[in-house]
């Protein structure tokens, strides 16, 4: 069973963070939009609240959509993001939003806009040898605000990820490949990127201009939502 919680009036806006955090990542835009939305958190498989859920992404989005309100707008944040892309060809929603996020998170020879798959392993090695102490670094590098950085430490203290969904979620960033689905979508798509994001390039911009996707850029890295001008 995955963990969510609701709040707010409005359409309903539904939000899916990363790997290795949880929902309360979400807190500070909950906060700036709940009054517009009503907000769905869910916690994703064996992060946080939520209980493990065996398999991989079409597994964990079926598990997902369980605790979708109907016709939802979709927010997903780097590999929610992916999830989130992978539901809309599922179920009906009324728009998909990208933050920080990519069809396919992978560098190969057919698609440029991924990282390398050796320096995304590093990377995830890194976090998992300690991931509260790798993930708080992480947002560190992501905002300079000393309360979101009190606010967002004592959440991955309080709510870790389990060892197996690390696993789960590493395999799908690095085997995942939507990109097809994605170009098939007729929904309202919108993208919000980071200039400096080193785990999804900038220059992934240049497919989604091509694509007619209607793309952000601002100045940070990979946790946009935390930026002052950051607006849904």
């Amino acid at each position: 069973m995955l963990y969510s919680r609701t709040i707010g009036t409005g359409p309903d806006l539904v939000l899916l963070h990363g790997w290795g955090f949880n929902s309360e990542l979400f807190n500070d835009l909950v906060d700036r939009y709940k009054n517009q939305y009503r907000i769905t958190m869910i916690d994703l498989p064996g992060h946080g609240r939520s209980d493990n859920v065996s398999g991989g992404l079409d597994e964990w989005c079926d598990e997902i959509i369980k605790n979708l309100p109907d016709n939802p707008i979709l927010l997903g944040w780097s590999l929610g993001g992916l999830f989130a892309i992978k539901i809309a060809t599922k179920i009906a929603i009324s728009k998909l939003i990208l933050v920080a996020s990519t069809p396919n998170f992978v560098q190969t020879n057919d698609w440029p806009y991924g990282i390398d798959e050796n320096n995304f392993r590093q990377f995830s090695d890194a976090l998992e040898f300690n991931l509260s102490k790798g993930l708080k670094r992480f947002v560190s590098l992501q905002t300079q605000d000393k309360t979101q950085l009190k606010t967002l430490n004592q959440s991955i203290d309080k709510f870790p990820a389990s060892t197996k969904a690390l696993n789960q979620g590493l395999e799908i960033l690095l085997t995942t490949d939507l990109v097809d689905e994605f170009n098939q979508l007729k929904i309202p798509i919108k993208v919000i990127l980071g200039n400096h994001d080193t785990l999804v390039p900038y220059r992934i911009s240049n497919w989604y201009d091509k694509a007619k996707i209607n793309t952000q850029a601002l100045n940070t890295g990979h946790l946009p939502f935390l930026h002052k001008d950051f607006t849904l």
